[in-house]
């Protein structure tokens, strides 16, 4: 039997189901953390010239902290979970589904 971490014919090295599925969790993970960065730190950093338009009378880095950050967190939760069950379906390590 050959360890799973032999070369393959096109010099690459064959990665076990587990390496595969801990690789692509990973780089999600990333993406959603940089996402969430961006959300979180980065478009504040830029709030005093954002601030002079205004929306519904309220400044407009204000608004986008209150509300659009808010919606921004849900949608990216929602995506999140939504992508890691994708993941875990197509290594097998997904749950068995109920259809009640």
């Amino acid at each position: 039997m050959l360890p799973a971490n032999t070369l393959n014919n096109k010099g690459r090295k064959d990665m076990s189901n587990k390496d595969a599925h801990w690789l692509k969790t990973r780089n999600h993970m990333m993406v959603t953390l940089a996402i969430w960065f961006f959300f979180s730190i980065v478009i504040f950093m830029f709030g005093e010239s954002v601030n002079q338009g205004s929306f519904l009378g309220y400044p407009l880095a204000y608004y986008m902290s209150a509300q659009g950050s808010l919606a921004a967190f849900v949608i990216l939760i929602f995506w999140f979970a939504n992508k890691q069950e994708k993941i875990d379906d197509e290594h097998g390590y997904g749950g068995e589904r109920e259809d009640d």
